[in-house]
């Protein structure tokens, strides 16, 4: 009988000091590479394919086919079961508390004086 045991996995949040270091534009760019690195050069998606053929990249080639499909799920706005450009970077703002908060949130919209 097969035993799941849950394994906690350190999380260091580096996206704010990446906009610090980067500004916010050199940081939106960086996020744009990442979404070119994992997509479907056809479709232009991260797909679940992509995902699990890049991930490797990402130091985690020992991802189960579950937890591929859950990430696709977490960030999926509009239910094709693939990440858009946009979806992405949603996903990865959502994913970084130090990106949320109220700093992390002024630097980009001083930065790129949106409001």
């Amino acid at each position: 009988m097969e035993m799941m045991v849950d394994v906690a996995v350190d999380f260091e949040d580096y996206f704010p000091s990446m906009v610090q270091r980067m500004g916010a534009e050199g940081f939106v760019m960086e996020l744009c590479d990442g979404f070119r690195l994992l997509m479907d050069g056809e479709t232009g998606l991260i797909t679940f394919e992509s995902l699990k053929k890049n991930s490797a990249v990402l130091g985690l080639s020992d991802m189960r086919d579950d937890e591929i499909a859950c990430m696709l799920s977490e960030g999926d706005m509009d239910g094709d079961g693939a990440l858009s450009q946009l979806e992405f970077c949603i996903l990865m703002f959502r994913l970084s508390p130090g990106l949320m908060d109220d700093n992390g949130l002024n630097q980009l919209v001083e930065e790129y004086d949106v409001i």
